[in-house]
């Protein structure tokens, strides 16, 4: 999603590149390793990173939304994707498992409580954790909200989203038979999931080039073809957990138990013209949780790239440091 034009455009609002003062992999110990590091303030505010996806995987440039003065920053790959291990694997790859990441890496920082950055599937599972552990979060600011309900699936995978955006739709989908094209998902999952690297790796490209052809309100539609392992990764994973409706049990699990969200207080940036995550999905949150500050903004579509969502989520972070 950072190929997009935004993401030259949204660079004046950010601050400079900073390394990590620390790198790590941490063992789960049920198989998995997770890469972890630091950079910013190490006596600074705690601030958690969670990456989209699932299976996008963290970035240089997902530093630079932060005051290095202020914040000590702390980002992770998620199980399975970046430079985790191991690769686009799903065992023991839960939605609660990741949430047992954040715990463990909170508890191996000697962190007492998080502000929690996420955005897309970064932000749904900032919520999940917030929820789950209210005592343990000082702040959400969230982007481009994803609430995994079978509402938001059915919009990107069911037609919704590709009666505006056609050509890619039909890219997507003509690699499958017209006879599985009721539910793409499983048709999806079937070839993802093959067991043929040639095959998981040509269909992940295509699951991949639909999603990121339409981050961006700048994009043509051309998602473009994303390194095989990386696309490997990302739609492995993604698919894994649509499959599995994010292991929450029911349907729209976020709304039926956002009053555990009471008392943190947050922050929402919402693309207005979001084709992966339309906005009703931020508002309905919004209305709910009365906490939150929704910021909805004009001209932006989903990706952390755009302009007007970067700035916004600077200032977001500017605002919480002289408080």
């Amino acid at each position: 999603m950072d190929k997009f034009t935004g993401q030259k455009r949204a660079v004046q609002y950010l601050y400079p590149p900073i390394d990590p003062f620390d790198q790590r992999m941490m063992d789960m110990g049920d198989g998995h390793r997770v890469y972890v590091e630091q950079c910013g303030n190490p006596e600074g505010v705690p601030v958690i990173v969670l990456h989209g996806g699932p299976g996008g995987g963290c970035s240089p440039a997902m530093r630079r939304y932060f005051d290095p003065k202020v914040f000590r920053v702390v980002l992770f790959d998620q199980r399975g994707c970046g430079r985790s291990r191991p690769h686009a694997s799903v065992t023991n790859n839960t939605t609660w498992d990741l949430v047992a990441d954040i715990e463990r890496i909170r508890e191996d920082m000697e962190v007492d409580r998080f502000i929690v950055f996420g955005g897309s599937w970064g932000a749904t599972l900032a919520l999940i954790y917030a929820i789950s552990h209210p005592d343990r979060v000082a702040h959400l600011v969230l982007r481009s909200v994803f609430l995994m309900t079978q509402a938001e699936l059915d919009w990107f995978y069911g037609g919704g989203a590709g009666k505006f955006w056609p050509e890619p739709w039909a890219r997507f989908t003509d690699l499958i038979p017209e006879d599985e094209r009721d539910d793409l998902i499983a048709a999806y999952h079937r070839r993802l999931f093959s067991g043929d690297l040639r095959v998981e790796t040509k269909y992940a490209q295509a699951w991949s080039a639909w999603e990121n052809g339409l981050a961006s309100v700048y994009s043509s539609g051309q998602g473009g073809e994303a390194p095989g392992d990386y696309a490997r990764a990302f739609a492995r994973l993604e698919n894994h957990y649509f499959t599995n409706h994010g292991f929450l049990g029911e349907d729209r699990w976020i709304y039926k138990n956002a009053g555990q969200l009471s008392g943190i207080p947050g922050v929402v940036v919402q693309g207005r013209y979001d084709m992966i995550c339309p906005p009703r999905g931020a508002w309905e949150l919004a209305r709910l949780w009365k906490d939150a500050d929704l910021r909805m903004i004009r001209n932006a579509g989903h990706a952390l790239s755009e302009p007007g969502i970067s700035a916004e989520l600077v200032r977001a972070m500017d605002q919480i440091a002289q408080n």
